[in-house]
């Protein structure tokens, strides 16, 4: 007589082509990593198999219906990383509900997608500057966009300001080709990336020529007070110690900041010279102030871009 069981979960309100991915894809993997049957009938999900690996499964399925019900986009890599998040028990998973940002105008809903990214959103609510700390595909600037937008439309600031360090370049553009604006565009693209992922192309483009979002390289913050506005330095590696200090000190009245780097991928002459190393001495401890790490584990890209982090850490350290 068979051992196997079989479980229910209800899809009800969820788009079964977002859930089940392309070719069924997320559903297949699903089978494959947890050695169940996987089947998607109606509003049903349905798991089948070994006890011991239908409830191994069950919380991974629940977690994937409840994220494609919320309308994010899924693939085999969310399946991995939830995967991942069950195997280390409830410290790897966000709590369900807390911290989802609800876009204007778009049928999205952005939610920490691991528990790292919970912390980080936790600490963007609670303090006025967020020291965003971790590899690439963290969401570290995704997250902080997100939340800037939420914060323009709830009203609570007037303003978005997005900066980078044009550091690649020496912030000596001159030897590029074109005006200002082409010049430093290159270094500023992954912003506006960013935020046309969040808003309709053309509000971005009216928001930005009303001056609601200015995006423009960290050195044209200096001479300025920036107020009742929310503040982003992204690339924040690539910072002098100077240039930190400058833009830390911009901040005027009802205006919070969220700034961004990986230590990993300093351009800087003197790796040493990086303001972001600087603010990780001297600034903790200062009430208002959060620092929140992000690790491998966080990275919510291609499954590879996890395991490619890893490789680069370990050749590192050997």
């Amino acid at each position: 007589m068979s051992d196997d069981v079989t479980h229910r979960l209800s899809t009800e309100g969820v788009d079964p082509l977002a859930l089940a991915g392309v070719n069924d894809g997320n559903l297949v993997a699903l089978a494959q990593r947890l050695a169940v049957r996987v089947s998607l009938r109606g509003d049903t999900l349905m798991l089948h198999g070994p006890l011991s690996a239908v409830e191994r499964a069950a919380p991974v399925a629940q977690a994937l219906v409840d994220l494609a019900r919320v309308g994010e986009p899924l693939d085999v890599a969310d399946v991995d990383r939830i995967v991942s998040q069950e195997e280390l028990g409830p410290a790897g998973r966000p709590p369900d509900g807390e911290y989802k940002i609800i876009l204007p105008g778009l049928r999205r809903v952005i939610q920490a997608k691991t528990a790292g990214q919970r912390e980080y959103l936790q600490a963007i609510a609670q303090h006025d500057i967020v020291i965003g700390i971790g590899p690439a595909g963290t969401g570290k600037t995704y997250l902080a966009v997100a939340t800037a937008v939420d914060a323009l439309a709830r009203k609570r600031v007037r303003r978005i300001v997005l900066a980078r360090p044009a550091v690649e370049a020496g912030e000596s553009l001159g030897f590029l080709p074109g005006d200002l604006h082409e010049k430093v565009d290159p270094y500023l693209r992954p912003l506006y990336d960013a935020l046309e992922d969040m808003m309709p192309r053309d509000r971005v483009q009216r928001a930005i020529d009303s001056r609601t979002i200015e995006i423009a390289p960290l050195a044209y913050m200096r001479g300025r007070t920036l107020s009742d506005a929310f503040v982003i330095l992204d690339e924040a590696q690539n910072a002098t110690g100077m240039q930190m200090k400058m833009f830390l000190t911009r901040l005027g009245v009802n205006s919070r900041a969220v700034i961004t780097g990986d230590k990993t991928q300093i351009d800087l002459a003197n790796r040493e010279d990086s303001g972001l190393l600087q603010v990780e001495r001297i600034l903790p401890g200062i009430e208002g102030i959060g620092f929140c790490y992000l690790g491998d584990g966080d990275v919510v890209r291609h499954r590879l871009v996890r395991d490619i982090i890893r490789a680069y850490a370990e050749d590192a350290q050997g």
